[in-house]
């Protein structure tokens, strides 16, 4: 279990109900039996459009992240499970992100949809789990998006210790809003939404976090990947700072990548998202279609 209490998975699940009303147009809902455990299935989008499968964030809840892509929904077929073992309505049993777990856990995802092969779009952990796939299904992969992604460089510890850890120690030990407010803008720049600030202040008080990332991809992992992929970076990100995932993406992907960096913190602000989403379109009409 990975709440402290039921009421609080309770307000969890609220919490998230409620963000999904912010979203236009039509949101199916589905649970699929994976090998892993019941995993709950969001769609919506362009209904005969071409699939994209996008991945959220941990120690959020998939509708924060699935957000950032909205200028997307009109063209695409939007797949957006939320991840087993995460916050959300999938099964609450953590699954290794070190090893292929994650790749089989996508599989039979696809398998359910009867895709052989789509566009992937994954934040931060969401992008270390498209990295799991494209290391043991690389076909599986038209072309991915990777926002603020994990699984490339290291996680940044002495700046996330410096800009985090008195914040979020101080805020566990007395649920100040002065402290959750301090972990919030070191997260986002000083950009959070206020609805992303009150969930992320319900799961870092009252979820058991998850802190082991995917592994780091290698550059053997990759040797069959041949999709284009485009990474998008922060500037300000306090987990993984633009210049370390730079130098670590470079080599890893070659000529396969395509890289944008805007001055925002691992969560971008609203103009951000325009931009974003504008280079994100420009990807995809260039090798999604």
């Amino acid at each position: 279990m990975i709440y402290e209490h039921p009421r609080i998975k309770q307000y969890v699940l609220q919490q998230y109900e409620e963000y999904l009303q912010l979203f236009d147009g039509k949101i199916k809902r589905e649970y699929v039996q994976t090998r892993f455990g019941r995993t709950h299935v969001l769609q919506l989008g362009k209904e005969n459009g071409r699939p994209l499968f996008i991945f959220h964030g941990a120690n959020c809840l998939n509708p924060m992240t699935l957000s950032w892509f909205e200028g997307l929904f009109a063209d695409y077929k939007i797949y957006a499970p939320d991840t087993i073992g995460h916050p959300g309505f999938s099964d609450e049993r953590r699954i290794n992100p070190e090893d292929r777990s994650f790749a089989l856990w996508t599989n039979d995802l696809l398998n359910h949809y009867g895709i052989d092969s789509c566009a992937f779009a994954g934040v931060s952990y969401g992008g270390g789990i498209v990295l799991r796939l494209a290391a043991f299904f690389p076909e599986k992969i038209s072309s991915s998006i990777l926002v603020v992604p994990a699984g490339i460089s290291p996680f940044s510890k002495w700046w996330t210790i410096k800009r985090m850890l008195l914040p979020f120690t101080l805020y566990q030990l007395n649920d100040s809003t002065k402290q959750i407010h301090a972990v919030a803008d070191a997260m986002s720049a000083g950009k959070m939404k206020t609805i992303d600030r009150e969930i992320i202040a319900t799961i870092f008080q009252h979820v058991k976090l998850e802190h082991d990332l995917p592994k780091l991809t290698t550059k053997a992992e990759l040797q069959r990947y041949r999709s284009p992929t485009l990474i998008i970076a922060g500037m300000q990100d306090v987990f993984f700072p633009e210049g370390q995932l730079f130098q670590r993406a470079a080599p890893l992907f070659g000529d396969l990548l395509e890289w944008r960096a805007y001055n925002m913190g691992h969560f971008p602000a609203i103009h951000h998202l325009e931009r974003m989403n504008e280079d994100m379109k420009a990807f995809l009409l260039r090798h999604y279609h």
